[in-house]
């Protein structure tokens, strides 16, 4: 039995989804964050109804708590648990207005695959962190 807590959904084949995945998994060291596809069973499972529409919206999502943030947000609530200065990140931009940190991830998001490129399958993983990826509900 899983506890849905703390799962970053990402989209699967993208590469920069999966580039960020590795550098949140090397700077997790309590192992705060799980990690699914936004294209698996379990992301519709957990996220329901919200799972097309955040799949379109081309956002990582973070489950916490109970509440689903995605784009900027989700981001910076991320950093704000990493190890190193990425704490830093959340402190300094959290105060910046949403609809100028969500303009820019937006950009970002849109063409993520044209500069980064993406993935026939979704990401693979070292056997260290497979305990880390929910595949199943």
């Amino acid at each position: 039995m899983h506890t849905f807590n703390n799962i970053i959904f990402f989209d699967g084949i993208c590469n920069l989804c999966n580039n960020t995945v590795v550098f949140i998994l090397k700077r997790d060291p309590k192992h705060v964050f799980k990690f699914a596809a936004l294209q698996s069973p379990i992301a519709k499972k957990i996220l329901g109804n919200d799972s097309s529409e955040v799949i379109n919206l081309q956002s990582i999502v973070l489950f916490q708590n109970n509440n689903t943030y995605t784009q900027s947000t989700a981001a910076l609530l991320i950093a704000k648990q990493l190890s190193g200065c990425w704490p830093l990140f959340y402190y300094f931009f959290i105060w910046w207005p949403k609809f100028i940190r969500d303009g820019l991830y937006n950009f970002i998001a849109h063409n993520r695959y044209r500069w980064f490129g993406k993935k026939k399958s979704c990401l693979f993983t070292l056997p260290e962190h497979n305990n880390r990826f929910l595949e199943e509900a």
